[in-house]
């Protein structure tokens, strides 16, 4: 296989979104009288969708939402995350390095996310990152959310390339069971947003920080040098 096509999953794997995530909960849990959440009890709830996260937000800090105030709730957060989505968010570290090799070696990127794709959009434009990828799929782009493999194959279409040659990079089981479900290869990171340590759903390679991504590319998949 000679990859040309690399697909990043956005949170806890190309950026560090949880301190704004964090925000945005803890501003509509407060507005309803529940406690605020703590960082490390929120990284175990990212991944899912905004939805997900309100629903196990309000589970965690008493009794569970009653029937009918999510949507409304949803509205609440989807507006203060959208106000507030790159204040403290930041790329991991060695992500944009890697980009940069990917891109000097006519590797095609996509972001495939169960973020919303207007926000996953307004994400990378404000962390100046939108120049690296052809194609940014949310779970409403096409109607389907991970782990069902329809969005990485859209994000692969999109962005040029063929399934047969592309590797999803993803920190969470979702991920992982997404790039399965895809027969494509996969890399798991271990710094994500994730309860189970990521090679508990067993990633074709895994690695502790992006510098180790580009000699797994190189070696594996026969792109570029490893410089």
């Amino acid at each position: 296989m000679t990859l040309t096509t690399v697909v990043f999953d956005l949170d806890g794997t190309l950026v560090d979104t949880a301190p704004d995530l964090l925000h945005a909960t803890n501003a509509v849990l407060l507005a309803n009288d529940r406690r605020a959440v703590t960082l490390a009890e929120l990284r175990n709830l990212v991944g899912h969708g905004a939805r997900t996260l309100i629903e196990q937000g309000f589970e965690l800090t008493g009794e569970p939402l009653e029937d009918g105030r999510l949507e409304v709730l949803f509205q609440d957060f989807i507006a203060f995350y959208s106000d507030n989505i790159a204040i403290d968010s930041r790329p991991y570290p060695g992500v944009v390095t890697l980009m940069e090799q990917c891109r000097a070696s006519n590797i095609r990127m996509a972001v495939c996310t169960n973020k919303l794709e207007k926000l996953s959009v307004r994400l990378i434009e404000e962390l100046g990152l939108a120049h690296f990828f052809e194609a940014i799929i949310g779970p409403d782009t096409i109607g389907v959310a991970k782990p069902d493999p329809s969005p990485l194959f859209e994000a692969v279409t999109r962005a040029g390339g063929e399934v047969q040659s592309a590797i999803m990079i993803g920190d969470s089981e979702t991920d992982i069971r997404t790039a399965k479900a895809a027969g494509v290869p996969s890399i798991g990171v271990s710094f994500g947003y994730t309860p189970q340590h990521v090679s508990t759903f067993e990633p074709s390679h895994v690695v502790d920080h992006f510098d180790e991504v580009w000699p797994i590319l190189h070696t594996a998949y026969a792109v570029g040098s490893a410089a």
